[in-house]
């Protein structure tokens, strides 16, 4: 019989590591980061902050300019015609005056509103994503489904039933329980909490629930064996792991009840005990947009906080959104 020598198959062991960074880089992840790290992609992203900052900055360099110079020029004119005051702040933080804005009970009251109005919702959302993708029960499904279509439901629609009901019910309740309790807060912050965190949970049910999710599932599995409850493995495991998705919808939440003015002006009652900053800066405006010096300079009060929330979050935010964006 011939026979016929065996052919050496390539072992790999002549190839250098440039071979598998050639392949890593050809994968959806490499991709995906050359385009974004690309110099055309760096000069858009830069373009684009300088544009979006532009407006920001000339509403920061008014804010101190006298009203005689924001009446007759314009902020880019600083160097031909300048001018600082910290006149306009003053006036708007801490006038006693009753015609100034006054915004620094209004500016407690945003706090007072979007601190527990972020809150709330959060918490109750990560109950129940918790238990939508861990717990096993019937109806489960549809339940979730009924949960995910309530995002469709325009907001305007469930106004008037709940001002109805916090009229009939929840108002004449808070105020006995603020007789028998006076510690319990007699304004009306409680009907604004409620209609921000009712419309908030749908949405951050949805959201949790798809990171919750894609929570390995021999980490639960290892926990359910070392007889872990549903309560320890929620606390020690999944809170943990989805912080950065409870980050990003509470910047999300926040920033949304802080710039809101129908849902505070509809359930707050409009009093200065319980309005909004929005709901003062809307009154400032008039129907001649009077006093810019003003309105500059509460502008950007209202504008501080988001900030401050947004660049303290952001890397929780970055990671929360390219969360399972990407695999391998």
């Amino acid at each position: 019989m011939s026979s016929v020598a065996p052919v050496d198959l390539p072992t790999g062991e002549g190839k250098d590591d440039s071979s598998f960074a050639e392949a890593a880089r050809d994968t959806k992840s490499g991709r995906v980061k050359r385009r974004l790290t690309s110099p055309w992609a760096t000069l858009a992203a830069i373009a684009i902050a300088v544009v979006w900052t532009i407006p920001t900055f000339g509403l920061f360099i008014s804010s101190f300019r006298p009203a005689e110079l924001i009446q007759t020029t314009g902020w880019w004119t600083i160097f031909q015609n300048p001018g600082f005051t910290l006149d306009n702040y003053r006036d708007v933080l801490f006038s006693p005056s009753q015609s100034a804005p006054q915004l620094g009970a209004y500016f407690v009251n945003s706090l007072a509103i979007a601190i527990p109005a972020t809150i709330f919702p959060l918490v109750f959302a990560c109950m129940a994503a918790y238990a939508f993708a861990w717990i096993k029960f019937r109806g489960a499904n549809v339940l979730f489904i009924l949960v995910f279509a309530l995002q469709i439901v325009p907001l305007q629609m469930a106004l008037v039933p709940l001002l109805q009901f916090f009229s009939s019910w929840l108002r004449p309740l808070q105020a006995g329980l603020h007789n028998l309790i006076p510690i319990i807060p007699e304004q009306n912050y409680l009907p604004v909490w409620i209609a921000h965190t009712i419309f908030a949970l749908p949405l951050a049910i949805f959201l949790l629930h798809n990171f919750i999710h894609e929570i390995p599932g021999d980490v639960i599995e290892a926990a359910r064996v070392d007889g872990a409850s549903h309560s320890q493995i929620f606390f020690r495991i999944v809170l943990p792991l989805a912080i950065p998705a409870i980050a990003s919808f509470a910047i999300f939440q926040f920033l949304w009840v802080w710039n809101d003015l129908l849902v505070a002006l509809i359930f707050s009652g409009g009093t200065q005990d319980v309005a909004p900053l929005t709901q003062r800066l809307a009154e400032l405006v008039g129907s001649r947009g009077q006093d810019w010096q003003r309105l500059t300079a509460g502008a950007f009060v209202s504008l501080v906080v988001p900030l401050i929330v947004f660049f303290s979050l952001q890397r929780f935010f970055v990671r929360g959104l390219l969360a399972g964006s990407t695999k391998g």
